[in-house]
């Protein structure tokens, strides 16, 4: 894997890494998948529509980073 920071920083994939535990927690783990396209359906529903839709955040308020996201906009607009 490339790094995407400077040589001998070990946070520099931390964020992915931290989803990648999230989604192996909540999706993956003590299911069984019929074929690969069913692991992929299953994964965009989970990340379009659950994580970034629904599942709230503790990092963001306790909002959905949807739901972040427009509340930063709105406030921008409202500045």
């Amino acid at each position: 894997m490339v790094s995407m920071n400077r040589k001998s920083d070990c946070w520099d994939n931390a964020s992915m890494e931290r989803f990648w535990e999230i989604l192996k927690n909540e999706l993956v783990r003590h299911r069984k998948f019929r074929t690969r396209q069913h692991v992929i359906q299953e994964t965009t529903e989970y990340v379009e529509i659950f994580y970034n839709r629904q599942r709230k955040q503790e990092r963001l308020g306790y909002l959905s980073p949807a739901a972040f996201t427009q509340q930063y906009y709105e406030n921008l607009i409202a500045a």
